[in-house]
């Protein structure tokens, strides 16, 4: 699978703080982001093996952390199901 520009995807590995863009202030202190946080692709980097720039917001939108991944730190969610043919 593809994933592209304003996917939604979780990390399913912790990303260490020195690995993270911090924004907002209250989350200076994490040392790491733990696995299940929910963020989404800005940013496709292209290659061999791809990355991807991910942002991850809280629930009231607001960006509290980046972070660039590779493909086996993600895992795209879907909303709705989708039939093959």
């Amino acid at each position: 699978m593809t994933l592209t520009t304003l996917d939604t995807v979780a990390n399913i590995k912790p990303i260490d703080r020195d690995r993270l863009t911090l924004v907002e202030p209250e989350y200076q202190s994490i040392q790491q982001l733990p696995i299940g946080q929910v963020g989404t692709i800005v940013e496709v980097y292209p290659g061999d093996i791809p990355r991807y720039l991910v942002e991850f917001a809280d629930l009231q939108g607001r960006e509290y952390a980046m972070a660039v991944l590779q493909p086996d730190e993600v895992l795209a969610l879907h909303y709705e199901l989708s039939l093959a043919s």
